[in-house]
């Protein structure tokens, strides 16, 4: 097992990461979680943990870690967004099929202003591009 395991490990967190190197070579024959730094995924501020001056292998591993996370990032907001279409396309359905009229009284008008929103932020977003292009 232990040949399998990476020399890094990064404990995700709300805003990044905790970065660990790991040891399996000491005397117990046991896994050993060095913390080496703490990320900042948003701003991608690198800070070594405690008295630790990071090697370029280390800041290597990091950077490619930094750099995969924010395309995993990335590619899961578009698909919240494919979804959230989805969920427009079902709560449709819902209105349209299901909905008695207590529980359209409850959510049309959040709603409505929910889709307005939407749809003047989309509006704009996308006459900014047509300019620009």
């Amino acid at each position: 097992m232990a040949g399998d395991l990476p020399d890094y490990y990064f404990r995700v967190r709300e805003n990044g990461a905790l970065v660990f190197r790991l040891d399996t070579e000491n005397r117990q024959r046991r896994i050993e979680m060095d913390q080496i730094a703490v990320i900042n995924i948003r701003n991608g501020d690198v800070k070594a943990h405690g008295d630790r001056t990071l090697s370029a292998a280390d800041m290597d591993e990091i950077n490619a870690w930094m750099a995969s996370r924010q395309a995993l990032l990335a590619a899961r907001d578009v698909d919240d967004i494919h979804r959230a279409v989805d969920y427009l396309n079902l709560t449709a359905q819902w209105v349209q099929s299901k909905a008695t009229d207590e529980q359209l009284d409850d959510v049309t008008d959040a709603l409505l202003l929910a889709m307005h929103d939407l749809r003047s932020v989309l509006v704009r977003k996308k006459a900014d591009r047509l300019m620009e292009g």
